[in-house]
């Protein structure tokens, strides 16, 4: 097995097709075709299916390019250190719910190491999503909170996906609200006298349980909801509707605007913001840069 294998089945992964990864690797379809085959006889699995519409990525091959995208990251490491040229075209992805300082953190690291070459993703999405993407190696880190409602059941998922949660802070539950809102100058909000106001939350698909849920689940009957797929929506909403949203408190300016403040919620439990791993992969370079970013941001 060699480094250029791997290279070989991530790129027809990433592209779908022999055709478009040859092209994009500048070799012939035979060879890639055969170099992939000896990989897989070497390697006992089948990567990819074959079938008359094309060619699909199996379950087991999944989480072999899971294994040679940390082996790839390792190699380029060394690359960097040892040969000085920058050790090729970066790659890195973490998934993440809808917050503001894991987009800066991705800003910081993207000032740092996106130079000349780099394939780097900020996958917001369903908190189901994310868990799956670090089991699969597609992401080195996800982002979530875990809380008294939820911990039993998504420490359960983790542990049977050999995923492991380590907290960054404690945030108190705010408000997202309007500056406009008739309760913005409130000190202090109660879920009470949130009650005449729409309440936005984003859309977790399959997985709309209360456990996957990015706010903090209230026992209070919320009589007005709306669900959304991305953080632009529910900003205008908020705005427009007088609406609410529960969250960390963290806010930025640059990326909430400035029409959107946090008040503290009061009688919810405290929200535990961390990030997960696999237990299997090494963190990379770019992971721990990361992280780092995200320890700033958080204070």
């Amino acid at each position: 097995m060699t480094l250029q294998q791997l290279r070989y089945a991530i790129t027809v992964a990433e592209t779908g097709t022999i055709t478009e990864a040859a092209k994009k690797l500048y070799i012939s379809q035979p060879s890639l075709t055969n170099a992939i085959h000896e990989l897989e006889k070497e390697m006992n699995l089948v990567i990819f299916q074959r079938t008359n519409k094309g060619i699909l990525l199996s379950g087991e091959g999944e989480e072999f390019l899971g294994y040679a995208r940390q082996v790839l990251e390792q190699a380029s490491i060394l690359e960097d250190k040892y040969k000085g040229n920058g050790g090729g075209k970066k790659q890195f992805c973490v998934s993440t719910q809808h917050y503001s300082f894991a987009v800066n953190a991705f800003v910081d690291l993207i000032k740092e190491y996106g130079q000349e070459e780099y394939d780097f993703s900020l996958r917001e999405t369903q908190t189901y999503e994310i868990i799956e993407d670090v089991a699969h190696m597609r992401s080195e880190i996800g982002i979530l909170f875990l809380n008294d409602f939820n911990e039993t059941v998504l420490r359960k998922i983790l542990k049977t996906n050999d995923l492991e949660f380590h907290e960054l802070f404690v945030a108190k539950p705010h408000v997202f609200i309007s500056r406009k809102h008739p309760l913005a100058d409130r000190q202090v909000i109660t879920n009470q006298e949130l009650e005449a106001y729409p309440y936005l939350s984003f859309e977790q698909g399959e997985h709309n349980s209360f456990y996957f849920s990015e706010e903090i689940f209230s026992t209070s009957e919320r009589k007005k909801n709306i669900r959304v797929r991305d953080r632009a929506t529910l900003f205008n909403l908020l705005i427009g509707l007088n609406g609410y949203t529960v969250c960390s408190g963290v806010i930025d300016k640059k990326l909430n605007g400035k029409d959107i403040i946090a008040v503290p919620l009061q009688d919810e439990g405290d929200m535990r913001i961390g990030y997960i791993t696999h237990r299997k992969a090494v963190p990379g370079r770019l992971a721990a840069t990361y992280l780092e970013a995200l320890r700033k941001y958080l204070g």
